[in-house]
């Protein structure tokens, strides 16, 4: 109920006050002088002067614009905010540069508003996200709208921006660039599309190549499918989070990457079960080692991954180094990793 009386009061003081509604000047001059001169020409035998006076206004120009209003304390509180919230909206606020930088402000409000959230969520969004301050109106709605044919109807928006108010400062074409990978190199379906962008929002930023790195290395490396992905919320993890932990569990003979039928001599443990718990759960009730040897583990994986780098960037370096024919016949012989490696950079 508050968040509808919010949202009601945000949007009667946006009539009265926004420049791109009609504000009571403008109000008047467009609808009540015309009902006035019409009565006037019913009512009254002074028509002809009412018709004259009429002209001369017109002779007169059109009115300037009104400036466009700030967010003052007063209009913050009776959008529904307490005296110190809406102190901290207004010092943010003032702050911004540029002519429509409170215009911006004031739509951002009034979307997340209309979205049904509450003036005490509205204001942990802004704190963890202050860049949707000057965000443009044109922009909030598309964004919007992207993500609603996407399949994240208001329950699961409202959540998504709770959660992740970053994704309203992504722009639609990076987010439709990151659906058109998960559903043609992943081959995700529709709805699991929908699900990773509900349970994971933070993926459409993240970089494409460690993306598909990630993908990759679940898929082949742990024999993993993309139903078992999307339960697991794998892209809530970083690639050493998933790497780290599975070749753990790999040296200490708990996991088994499956045979191209999918078979394995062990059972491994599910990808949920390796990535949904902390850390002390993980090495208690899955890898059952103490933290002392996983820490060891982890500092010797990273200089591994590091010496793998370097090596890597080496190789690199002295292949550049080469004939094109040269390299021409390397390209044979490596074949597709030659090609994934190209992949990756992109």
């Amino acid at each position: 109920m508050g968040t509808r009386v919010a949202a009601r009061q945000v949007l009667r003081w946006t009539g009265l006050n926004a420049t791109s509604v009609f504000s009571p000047l403008q109000f008047g001059r467009c609808l009540l002088q015309p009902l006035c001169i019409g009565c006037r020409l019913l009512c009254s035998s002074s028509s002809h002067n009412a018709l004259r006076s009429t002209q001369h206004n017109h002779e007169l120009g059109p009115q300037p614009r009104e400036p466009v209003p700030e967010l003052s304390l007063p209009s913050l509180v009776d959008m529904g905010f307490t005296d110190s919230q809406a102190a901290q909206i207004h010092e943010a606020t003032s702050k911004l540069r540029g002519g429509d930088a409170a215009q911006h402000a004031l739509s951002t409000l009034t979307a997340l508003f209309v979205l049904g959230l509450n003036p005490s969520s509205v204001l942990k969004l802004l704190e963890k996200c202050p860049e949707l301050y000057t965000v443009k109106e044109s922009q909030l709605q598309q964004r919007m709208g992207n993500m609603r044919k996407l399949g994240l109807v208001e329950g699961s928006l409202q959540r998504v921006v709770s959660h992740y108010p970053q994704i309203l400062t992504v722009p639609v074409k990076t987010v439709k660039s990151v659906v058109v990978f998960l559903r043609e190199k992943c081959q995700f379906t529709v709805q699991q599309v929908t699900d990773i962008l509900r349970e994971s929002p933070a993926v459409v930023l993240e970089n494409m190549g460690q993306l598909e790195y990630k993908f990759q290395y679940v898929y082949f490396r742990m024999g993993v499918k993309q139903a078992e992905m999307v339960k697991s919320r794998l892209f809530r993890f970083t690639l050493d989070e998933v790497r780290c932990r599975h070749c753990f569990l790999e040296r200490r003979g708990l996991y088994q990457t499956p045979d191209k039928k999918g078979q394995t001599v062990i059972l491994n443990p599910k990808l949920d079960v390796i990535l949904s718990v902390d850390q002390d759960a993980f090495l208690a009730h899955v890898a059952n080692a103490p933290a002392e040897e996983y820490e060891v583990f982890s500092r010797l994986l990273a200089r591994e991954w590091r010496e793998e780098e370097r090596q890597h960037g080496s190789i690199e370096a002295d292949s550049g180094d080469d004939d094109d024919d040269d390299d021409v016949e390397e390209d044979e012989e490596t074949g597709g990793k030659g090609g994934y490696s190209k992949r990756r950079k992109k």
